[in-house]
């Protein structure tokens, strides 16, 4: 059986004055229910390497596989509707959601890639409710909401979708502290629940520890490391990703890294998401 996402030898590259080589012959794998973290300092080739994985670059070689098949440019009339499974949810949802359109419309487009390939139908409302929102709010617009409920919209129009891949670029990066744990446990407990895969990129290791199966370290476009999430806390190899590892705050003030916590949403949005799964 192959892969859920293979990416082999890939290369991305930008053409100006001189080329810039953002993504470097890299290789990574993701198993069906797998969560793998992408991380990096900014500049290192993660984003380039999600907009690669969905479409929105052409690499200059290697290749990106989906189930086997090469994933086709985004931009393509004919791209075949199976590819409506890989779904992306963006750092900014003030910069991905249409703030001309009502929240409902939007995740309405979710349920239409869906259906178009044979689920069942849903509502904008569920899916709401499926994140930890109201359903009485389908009908507002985006600027009618905090950042961290317009995330959590992002990621109900995405769930709509019923995808099998999401890539998840620096999702929670623009939240507050207390939002980033809800909404990186909300997308983990996503992949439980349905089997989906996730390649989830962050810059926050202290995150990344509590919901990665698997964890690449990228450096200047290469990963150098990679690995079980535990076994490279525990025993990190590459001098960069050691580096990664001592910058991240010590709550204890003794330089020791706390116990991770287990990687859940709250009760009531696990519930509402498996309920949400099984009525579409």
């Amino acid at each position: 059986m192959s892969a859920l996402l293979s990416i082999d030898d890939l290369v991305v590259e930008y053409a100006g004055r001189t080329t810039v080589r953002a993504v470097d012959g890299i290789g990574l794998t993701i198993e069906p229910g797998e969560v793998l973290a992408l991380v990096g300092e900014s500049g290192c080739g993660k984003s380039s390497t999600a907009r690669a994985v969905v479409g929105m670059e052409k690499p200059a070689s290697g290749t990106v596989d989906y189930r086997g098949e090469t994933v086709p440019p985004l931009g393509l009339r004919r791209r075949p509707q199976r590819f409506t499974a890989i779904q992306m949810v963006f750092q900014d949802p003030n910069s991905s959601l249409n703030p001309r359109k009502r929240v409902d419309a939007q995740i309405a487009d979710g349920i239409a890639a869906a259906r178009l390939r044979g689920a069942a139908g849903s509502t904008p409302q569920e899916w709401l409710e499926a994140v930890g929102l109201d359903a009485a709010m389908a009908s507002r617009f985006p600027h009618q909401f905090s950042g961290g409920q317009r995330q959590r919209i992002a990621i109900a129009r995405a769930l709509a979708a019923r995808p099998d891949l999401i890539v998840a670029d620096e999702p929670i990066s623009a939240l507050d502290a207390s939002s980033q744990a809800a909404v990186a446990g909300l997308m983990r407990q996503l992949c439980l629940d349905a089997g989906a895969g996730m390649l989830f990129i962050s810059h926050d290791l202290s995150v990344v520890r509590v919901i990665a199966d698997r964890t690449a370290v990228m450096y200047r476009g290469r990963i150098v490391e990679s690995g079980r999430s535990e076994t490279i806390w525990a025993d990190p190899v590459h001098p960069y990703t050691r580096a990664l590892l001592s910058a991240i705050p010590h709550p204890d003030g003794l330089g020791r890294m706390p116990a991770a916590p287990a990687a859940e949403a709250p009760a009531e949005w696990s519930a509402s998401i498996r309920e949400a799964l099984d009525r579409v």
